[in-house]
């Protein structure tokens, strides 16, 4: 081998080692710098993350889109994933104060959750993402027959025709499945196509620890999401005011008409206890809404948005609380940081 490539080889490998260097410098900085630098943990084949711009980027073979975590959220550090309170006993909790994108309390925020109903702010994101509120929707056969035994429905028949809209309510009000089903196939043709569509959308947000496997929620063992990546999907939600004006609602009629044009209702009033008057958020915070769901591997889990007097927002998580009093009890507990965070 001549002396020039010999010298010249050694000065690259030097380079790399150099480079390398370099970046285990800037991880540590980033590392102790706090919430917007922070690494997240993602699927090494779909996302790089950026250290240093607080950003993500796609892997050009995955045929993602570019820019997966925008500058506006909070990214959780592993160091900060391990608190201990010995009053949230559920799986999972995150609390972020999302409007100075500020961590307040993180439990395994990345661990694999099984998400229930809450799952339906995914569908709900892509119906107003891809949608029209005021398109018109023929319900399926498929949609109006899902035959799981306790599966919440509005009783949509085959061939109703309905608004996006007033299915919007149906799914994240009243919690119908029959309603999700119905949203994802008019955007996808089917839920299969439209539950793969969603899929990679999820992960162009950087919730790559999500995969979904129906549109409404109901157990499947390869349907699971994070506490995390559920809070990066509220955060999108938020950015339009018809999901603001949903989950705050108390009372909505839904009315769509059959196959024969006869009309049909559906009155419907919250579950949730914080708006209907029967709980009480601590004091000085209010509670805007979100979206709750129940299964018995799931167990009890919840996504919410809160105001607090100064009108900052806080986004917060319990997955798999043992039971629906238990997470609200915890949740009440877990809003309790907002005061620590001041």
């Amino acid at each position: 081998m001549k002396i020039n490539e010999i010298i010249k080889n050694s000065f690259s490998r030097m380079s790399a080692s150099f480079c390398l260097f370099i970046l285990f410098i800037l991880g540590n900085l980033a590392f102790m710098t706090g919430c917007s630098v922070d690494t997240v943990p993602v699927s090494d084949t779909q996302i790089q993350y950026d250290e240093t711009a607080g950003s993500a980027t796609a892997d050009p073979q995955q045929g993602s889109a570019s820019g997966f975590l925008s500058e506006d959220i909070c990214v959780v550090p592993k160091a900060k994933n391990a608190a201990t309170d010995a009053a949230i006993t559920a799986d999972a909790a995150l609390l972020i104060d999302d409007t100075r994108n500020k961590l307040c309390y993180a439990q395994n925020v990345y661990s694999s959750e099984y998400p229930a109903s809450v799952s339906k702010i995914a569908t709900a994101w892509m119906a107003l993402k891809y949608a029209n509120m005021n398109d018109e929707v023929t319900v399926s056969y498929d949609a109006s027959h899902i035959n799981e035994p306790g599966a919440r429905m509005c009783g949509f028949q085959e061939g109703d025709k309905i608004s996006v809209k007033d299915l919007l309510y149906c799914m994240l009000v009243y919690s119908g499945n029959d309603a999700s089903v119905a949203i994802a196939e008019h955007i996808s043709g089917s839920e299969t196509e439209f539950v793969s569509k969603m899929n990679q959308e999820l992960v162009a947000i950087g919730a790559s620890g999500t995969h979904f496997s129906n549109s409404h929620g109901l157990h499947d063992d390869d349907h699971y999401t994070t506490a995390y990546d559920l809070y990066l999907i509220f955060h999108e939600l938020l950015k339009y005011d018809e999901f603001r004006e949903i989950i705050q609602t108390t009372k909505y009629t839904a009315e769509w008409k059959n196959a024969q044009g006869k009309k049909q209702s559906l009155e419907m009033t919250t579950s949730d206890p914080y708006l209907s008057g029967s709980k009480q958020p601590p004091k000085g915070l209010t509670v805007i809404g979100g979206k709750s769901g129940t299964t018995i591997k799931a167990g009890s889990c919840i996504v919410m948005l809160t105001h607090d007097k100064k009108q900052q927002e806080y986004i917060s998580v319990i997955l798999k609380a043992d039971s629906s009093y238990s997470m609200y009890e915890q949740m009440n507990h877990l809003l309790e940081y907002v005061k620590r965070g001041k």
